[in-house]
């Protein structure tokens, strides 16, 4: 690796859409950092399996959950003084999750204001900081559905592909529109975080660069 140092306050995102391998790469890069892993709440979220089978009914509930856990979880980053890596942002749930719910009716435009009103109270206060970097996973749609599959969890098995296809889609809009911090893409076809010690050293590299060069404004 190049003599590039990564600041031990650093905080990273990692995002990407469902299956896309979001928790190993948080996993990975805290540990060879010695940083923080944050992970997202699934085992204990009260609406995720109720949402898979009735979006319209529990998608409100569900966003508002998540956004809960995510600023409470700033805040505990805030508090610690950073060296986190966060499995999936806020800017996710506000951008793909939310707005898609809202656009295809499956919430309600009134719980909709709502949501974004708490957001828009959320981020602006201290206990939100903007990521260092985001490291954003992508690849072929098919790939990232046979991990899906691989995974096995009942709810998503049972979801219809034209929902992960305008997942998918909307996942590409977003990120191509994404200003609020510098991003590292990284396509997952061409790293194995798992067998290959140095595709996790040449990650922590572009990462090390992309901070180093600041090519991005923070927001």
């Amino acid at each position: 690796m190049k003599s590039l140092t990564i600041p031990k306050n650093s905080v990273f995102a990692v995002a990407g859409m469902v299956g896309v391998g979001k928790s190993t790469m948080t996993r990975v890069i805290a540990s060879r950092l010695s940083f923080q892993a944050s992970y997202e709440n699934v085992a204990k979220n009260p609406y995720l399996e109720k949402f898979y089978t009735d979006f319209e009914r529990w998608s409100f509930h569900l966003q508002i959950f998540f956004l809960a856990e995510r600023f409470k979880e700033q805040k505990r980053i805030v508090e610690n003084g950073g060296g986190f890596v966060q499995d999936r942002s806020i800017y996710e749930d506000v951008g793909i999750f939310a707005k898609m719910h809202a656009d295809k009716g499956t919430m309600d435009a009134v719980d909709y204001e709502t949501y974004m009103g708490l957001y828009d109270a959320m981020v602006m206060t201290p206990y939100f900081p903007h990521p260092d970097v985001l490291i954003y996973l992508e690849g072929p749609l098919e790939a990232i559905l046979d991990r899906i599959d691989e995974r096995g969890r009942n709810m998503e098995l049972q979801t219809p592909r034209a929902y992960w296809e305008e997942m998918y889609r909307r996942y590409e809009q977003w990120i191509n529109s994404f200003t609020a911090c510098p991003i590292v893409r990284l396509n997952i076809t061409e790293y194995d975080l798992l067998s290959k010690e140095e595709d996790v050293d040449r990650i922590i590299e572009k990462i090390a660069e992309v901070m180093q060069k600041k090519t991005i404004p923070c927001d």
